[in-house]
């Protein structure tokens, strides 16, 4: 009685172990680590059992534990784990099956046991001792997944050793058992077991697929071989181990069908994809396009938010990468209070040139990390389609303001009014020939502006209309080439929104010429509030020279 307390506080401490371990870390899934705390439970179930005098129902105990241990390991290895590649681990599982049939039937018999020891537990322990000593291998240098390997080298050398000599030594692999096993789930490497990664799709490989077929094949053969001797002894186990055989096959089937089907989703969104951003005829069009491919290569319950900037200024603070984050990446992780949900940021880059935009941009995602990872290539890809979308519409906005430009010269070269495009900095981008006779200068300055052209007591009046939004028309005088003054009438209109104009166009005409004293009195409210005709008696006089 005394023994069997002691299995359980030992067990059920180590299942608890687990448990907050998996509590304190939060890996990204908890599946494998609470079936390793039910192996440890069945265990240790087992073991009390034991102790208590009923070794029938423990040996269920003991069978249902590696049931358990299979598919947490196996749990591991599922798209989104550390383990991506799992159609390996599943061949080689099936071909240990296979082997250990043989094994079973052809030098363990009828018995079930070699020697005094178990041949069932011998090989449960077997195939224990292979997956994590696989998964090992895979993760690299991980303290939980030696602690692992560990422990299952504790069941493999208790069940030898137990028969043959029986006590509290031989029991010591189970004690390692759970004090590894408890460990593992405490330590923070744990959560590396479960990290979510991208799915590598295996390549097709011949000597691999004779691997699996000879493993489906071995049972039945075994069958055949037992039945042509005359009798049937061991047809439970060939049931069993063709069941297990066949289901493994039927995963790794199913594995490659998804993986396909996947791949062929992907391929599909982002086909129809660069079709919409081909057709994009403006940024709101390449925004939309991007969202509607995003809403097809993913469900819409992995995603919290979806930010597609154009620009680097639309960016937060938090999702820039640090100092420390090295030279900018096709991609980069922004980890966030919940595990579960993470930012991923991919910069719009020009494939075919592998630099990123001149203005830079990107697209922003918030959603599950183990979605967000495992379409994390195509996100990338999506990106660079929609940044050369971008720098497409830019180029076609460029040549049809050159031709805009080029249209207008052509329409008003002979007109008598002056037409001015002014950018939003107030720099002239283009004046008619009509500016340069009145001005009387050939060409303008390099980068002229409207204040190198008008008088300094106008140029507050001008900027500060400018500076608003909407259309007016303000008067000013010009400072002509020989340092005399023309007074204008400025008639402009705010087209900065216009994707083509994108500034100001001011039409400009000469309010000297063709008008009498009268009119020019009919006009004198307005003319007596500019800042030039503060001190000036008329209009007459400040153009008589």
């Amino acid at each position: 009685m005394l023994r069997a307390i002691e299995w359980a506080v030992l067990g059920f401490g180590s299942a608890a172990a687990i448990a907050y371990g998996v509590r304190r870390h939060r890996p990204a899934r908890i599946g494998p680590w609470l079936l390793l705390a039910g192996a440890i439970v069945a265990s240790t179930a087992g073991d009390v059992l034991t102790a208590l005098g009923r070794p029938g129902v423990a040996d269920v105990c003991f069978y249902a534990m590696f049931v358990l241990v299979a598919c947490g390991l196996l749990q591991l290895t599922r798209i989104g784990a550390i383990l991506v590649d799992r159609a390996r681990l599943i061949d080689l599982l099936a071909l240990g099956c296979s082997t250990l049939l043989v094994v079973w039937v052809f030098v363990v018999g009828d018995a079930g046991r070699i020697g005094q020891i178990s041949g069932a537990y011998v090989i449960g322990a077997l195939l224990l001792l292979a997956v994590v000593a696989r998964v090992l291998v895979a993760v690299g240098r991980n303290l939980s997944a030696a602690l692992l390997v560990i422990g299952a080298v504790g069941v493999l050398v208790s069940d030898i050793v137990q028969p043959l000599w029986p006590g509290r030594l031989s029991e010591s692999g189970f004690v390692v058992l759970y004090l590894a096993w408890g460990a593992a789930a405490l330590h923070p490497s744990m959560v590396r077991l479960t990290e979510p990664a991208a799915p590598r799709p295996s390549p097709w490989r011949g000597h691999w697929a004779a691997l699996l077929g000879i493993s489906v094949a071995t049972p039945p053969v075994v069958l055949l071989i037992e039945a042509v001797n005359g009798t049937v002894g061991d047809g439970v186990v060939i049931a069993v181990a063709g069941a297990i055989t066949l289901l493994l096959t039927i995963t790794r089937l199913t594995d490659s069908v998804t993986l396909n089907g996947q791949a062929l989703t992907r391929e599909r969104g982002l086909r129809q994809a660069s079709a919409a951003l081909v057709a994009a005829a403006d940024t709101a069009a390449v925004d939309e396009a991007v969202r509607a491919a995003i809403a097809q290569l993913m469900p819409p319950e992995a995603l919290r938010s979806t930010e597609f900037a154009v620009d680097d200024r639309q960016f937060t603070p938090d999702t820039v990468p640090g100092p420390g984050a090295g030279p900018p990446s096709r991609s980069w992780w922004i980890e966030g209070a919940d595990r579960d949900y993470v930012t991923l940021v991919c910069p719009l880059w020009l494939e075919p040139l592998a630099v990123a935009r001149p203005s830079g941009g990107a697209l922003i995602l918030v959603g599950r990390r183990d979605t967000l990872t495992a379409t994390r290539d195509t996100l990338e890809v999506l990106a660079g389609q929609a940044a050369l979308a971008l720098d497409r519409v830019s180029l076609v906005e460029a040549v049809g303001r050159r031709d805009s430009d080029l249209y207008l010269r052509a329409v008003i070269r002979n007109s008598a009014d002056i037409m001015v495009v002014i950018d939003e900095d107030q720099r002239i981008r283009y004046a008619s020939p009509s500016l340069r006779e009145l001005l009387g200068t050939d060409d303008l300055p390099p980068l002229a502006t409207l204040d190198d052209l008008v008088h300094p007591d106008d140029r507050d009046q001008l900027r500060q209309a400018l500076r608003g939004s909407g259309d007016g028309v303000v008067y000013c005088s010009l400072l002509r080439a020989d340092e005399s003054q023309v007074l204008v009438e400025a008639t402009y209109r705010d087209l900065r929104e216009d994707r083509l104009v994108q500034g100001f166009v001011v039409t400009m005409r000469d309010f000297t010429q063709g008008h009498e004293p009268d009119e020019q009195r009919s006009h004198g409210d307005n003319l007596d509030e500019l800042p030039a005709r503060v001190n000036r008696r008329s209009a007459r006089h400040k153009f008589r020279y």
